[in-house]
This record gives structure tokens, sequence and C-alpha cells, in this order.
């Protein structure tokens, strides 16, 4: 079976400042793939306002209203949703899909490591030209000197699969030199091996219990104590429906709005290996969000167990009340930032999570003094941890309270509200 190409990814672009740009997709299907795409469009920057989902379990049919950042590259989103689907290949003007497919090649991790002179919000500007190169962060160890000197450790993927070409890393260079100026004196990118960006088994005894707790007490999704939802809520509806199809049950979500919600959900049923054959996300009034999923399980079979009926809608309801864990803490005389996600069992993260807390902390004009990102097991799951030391100076000019609501409201896209 083949199609054309152009027909795979379909991007109309609104006309008007006050319309989605539609992206029409058409490929056979995978489980997880919904996931896929999603986290190639939070990549993008952009958020999803209306969805629609069909498939036959071979193929399948998904159309994403989406909004963003002025200035996005579309022809660029358009090659890598293509990327994301089964079997594209930009080599032929036909694409074949063969009944099995490959698992990908890890991609090569790369030690990007520089020494300039520090400056407030340094780490965020360097953090976005990575974004708009296409250098994935994997991990990141940052520290300064007493006498104002910074030394980066960046490792690092490269969507393109270039970076090892003397090209990509002279563009690499040129484009760090661009941004930093005369304040950069060495640069430096090597090919690393994978032992680089291992997890490391067991909690950290840094982590406190606000992020290493992964079970929650279900009254707080409790709609009775919260209240109807509301922009100033973020409770989460989750219901079970079998009575309405006889071959798939239906999950009904009705919940606040936050930057990546749709690539939550779709996550946490790509972990649980559900299969969904028709879908419908919709962004209603103040940002609430309904979303109708009829799914099966990988046999083919309707969710009929009430065990796993309970453990998948618990863990959509932790997903989506607690996507990312946020913390301040004391570490020593200093204040630390802690933030943790987890991370799919494929081994890919959340994207741009770095890039929002340092945007955070660069629009409260707050110092950089080291950042750490590492991945830990904790509660048997893996788990991507940022940590950011916050120079005080003589002490800490923004209240706490005030940096972790920051933080909290770019990460889940609430600082637009």
């Amino acid at each position: 079976m083949g199609m054309l190409f152009d027909d795979v990814v379909i991007i109309k672009q609104a006309e008007k400042e006050d319309e989605a740009t539609m992206i029409t997709i058409n490929c056979p299907d995978k489980t997880g793939l919904g996931c896929d795409l999603c986290r190639t469009i939070l990549f993008f920057r952009l958020s999803i306002v209306r969805g629609d989902v069909s498939t036959d379990g071979k193929w399948c049919y998904i159309v994403f209203w989406v909004v963003g950042k002025p200035g996005t590259i579309w022809s660029l989103l358009k090659k890598r949703l293509l990327e994301a689907c089964p079997s594209c290949s930009s080599a032929n003007t036909l694409i074949f899909y063969p009944p099995e497919s490959q698992p990908p090649k890890p991609a090569d991790v790369f030690l990007l490591k520089f020494c300039c002179r520090d400056r407030q919000g340094l780490l965020h500007d360097v953090t976005h030209l990575l974004c708009e190169l296409e250098l994935v962060i994997q991990r990141v160890k940052v520290s300064t000197t007493p006498d104002g000197m910074v030394m980066d450790l960046f490792f690092i993927t490269d969507t393109r699969e270039l970076l090892h070409t003397t090209k990509r890393k002279e563009d690499t260079h040129d484009h760090l030199k661009a941004v930093l100026g005369d304040a950069m004196l060495s640069c430096d990118i090597e090919m690393v091996g994978p032992d680089f960006t291992a997890c490391s088994h067991g909690p950290p005894s840094f982590i406190p219990p606000a992020i290493t707790e992964d079970t929650f007490n279900l009254e707080m999704f409790d709609e009775s104590k919260h209240g109807s939802l509301s922009v100033h809520s973020n409770s989460v509806s989750v219901m079970v429906d079998n009575s309405l199809s006889p071959a798939h049950t239906l999950i009904q979500i009705v919940c606040r709005d936050h930057k990546g919600l749709l690539y939550d959900i779709m996550r946490t049923l790509k972990d649980y290996n559900i299969q969904i054959s028709y879908g419908r996300f919709t962004r209603k009034e103040k940002n609430v969000c309904e979303i109708d999923l009829f799914i099966v399980q990988a046999d083919g079979k309707k969710l009929v167990d009430p065990s796993k009926q309970s453990a998948l809608c618990s863990r959509i309801r932790m997903e989506l009340f607690r996507p990312l864990r946020i913390a301040l803490m004391n570490r020593g005389p200093d204040t630390e930032l802690l933030v943790a996600n987890p991370v799919e069992l494929c081994g890919k993260g959340r994207p741009l999570v770095f890039y929002d807390i340092t945007l955070a902390l660069k629009m409260l004009n707050m110092d950089i003094f080291s950042a750490e990102i590492s991945r830990h097991l904790i509660g048997g799951r893996e788990w991507e941890v940022y940590r950011v030391l916050l120079d005080e100076g003589d002490k800490l000019s923004v209240p706490r309270g005030k940096i972790e609501e920051s933080v909290r409201k770019m990460l889940m896209g609430w600082d637009r509200s």
C-alpha cells in the first residue's frame, strides 16, 4: 500500500491572527502515535485548541487545530510530523508501509562545553538558541565561579542528525558566538557515550517528599469538594462508560487546559498500551477542556475490569492534576528550585521544561548560580529532575511564593491566562 508523500501531513495556515492553523495527518496507525505527534507539536511551542482522531486500527486520520508563537516554521514542523508517522520517508514520491517496522536507532549524544563570563538571563538565551537549532537538551551541568565565570556542559542530541559533521558543529559555534559575543571564551562539541545520560537508580537524597511522592489522596479530585471547573481551579474529572459502544470503552475527561494537556493524556494512554479508536478534544470558555476518547486495550477488547479502569482513571487524574512537580527548598544558606516530570516508557522526556524554567527566572530577574538535569527511578518510574540553585546575593529579592508561582504558570502555560 502506498500514498502520495505530500498527503500524509497537510498544514493549512490560519489566515487571521485569531484563527487556528489546521494540521491534517493521514497515515498508518500505531500505538502511541498520538503521543509522538503531540510531543512534536509541543516542542514547536504550539497549543492544540481542538482535535479529532479516528482509526480502524490500521490507518488513522487526525486533525489538530493549533495556535502559538508567530514565526513558526511550518515546513519544518511538517517534516518533523512526517518523521513521527510510521515508515514515512521523503526519499520517494510514494510511501510504502511494510508489515513490520524496525525500532528507531538511539540518537547519538554530544557534549557541548563552553566557558564564558556570566550575565543575567544567559542560561535561557543559550537554551532558546539550542531549541531554535533543534538541539535537544538531555542533561545539563552548569556552574558559576566566584569570579563570575560560567562553565556550561550541555548533553544534547541533534534532531537533524548532523552534529557529527564539521559544518553543523561550526554552525552551532557561530550561533553561540552571536548570542554570547565577546563573553564566550571557549567552546567545544564532542560525541560521548550513552552512559553520560543514564538514569540513576533510586531517588536521590536531595529531593523532598513534595517531589518524590508517586501517589496522591484521590480525595483531591472529588468534584463535590472542589466545586465546578473554572479558570481558577485545576480540578480533573475522569469518567468511564461502557454502555454507549459495543466494542469500545468511552473515557470522558473534563479539566482546565494547560500546556501539553493532550500530550499528557496521550503519553499516559501510550504507557498503558491503550489504543484510541476515536477521540475528540475541545477547548471551551474559560480554558475548560472536554475530551471524549473511545478506546480499546492492546488485545482489541473493551476495558471492563474495574481494577484496570480505576488504575487508568487514577493515573490520568494524577498526570493532569500535577503533570510536573515543583518545589523550593533550602540548600544550606541558599535556595534551590526543583522541578520533576515523569519520563515516557520509551525514554523520551517532556519538551521545553528547562526552557520554561529559565525563561520564568529570567523574567523575574533572578540569577542562576548552578543548574543540573538528571534522571532517577522514583516509585518505580523514571523521572527527569531539574535542579536550579538561585544566586541570591545578599538576600532573596523575590518572595519564594512568587518564584514557585511564576515557574508553575510558565510550565503550565497559565502565564497567558
